[in-house]
């Protein structure tokens, strides 16, 4: 690597790390243990109690396999339509995290666990239709009513494909048979 552009690299990192310490007091004295807060914290935790509670005892080591996956391309998702200016969160329920992370890491990987237990013979088709018409136009306005979701340059509809093929690939995944003991 040349020295230029490893001076261009270093700069960028030290621009975002300043910003980071710059956000770190302003999500202190504005979000931490406030109301958002609190909510982000329980929308985290509850539906993971929800699911424990409720889940098919005997799938779940499948569930959670499309459960990561969720999680981890639902994060990514996130993460690229933050740092591209398509959209930001306004309750952060940790600092530097760019996600929402009740979203990604708690709502939308046990929504999706939940309606792949539930009425397994209906068409994952069908499933993946329903939860993603609630999830990009119901679930997104109303994060955008309360002010936890900014959309920058975005619209509802273009979410819809993506939970889509988000729901039908967790969906394949929970189906696969190819899982073996380890020797």
């Amino acid at each position: 690597m040349n020295e230029e552009l490893r001076e261009r690299i270093d700069k960028a990192y030290a621009e975002i790390a300043r910003v980071n310490i710059e956000f770190f007091p302003i999500w202190k004295e504005q979000f931490f243990l406030k109301p958002f807060w609190w909510v982000s914290f329980g929308l985290t935790i509850i539906p993971w109690a929800f699911w424990i509670y409720f889940r098919k005892k005997e799938s779940t080591s499948r569930l959670l396999f499309a459960g990561f996956y969720v999680m981890l391309i639902s994060s990514y998702f996130d993460f690229l339509g933050i740092s591209y200016g398509l959209w930001d969160y306004h309750a952060k329920i940790a600092p530097h995290f760019p996600t929402f992370i009740p979203w990604d890491l708690s709502l939308m990987p046990v929504t999706i666990m939940t309606f792949i237990q539930l009425k397994p013979t209906v068409s994952p088709i069908w499933k993946g239709l329903l939860f993603s018409g609630i999830t990009a136009f119901v679930i997104e306005p109303i994060l955008v009513w309360v002010d936890y979701y900014y959309i920058i340059k975005w619209e509802y509809m273009y979410s819809f494909p993506i939970y889509f093929l988000i729901y039908l690939s967790a969906n394949w995944l929970s189906k696969r048979k190819s899982f073996d003991n380890i020797v």
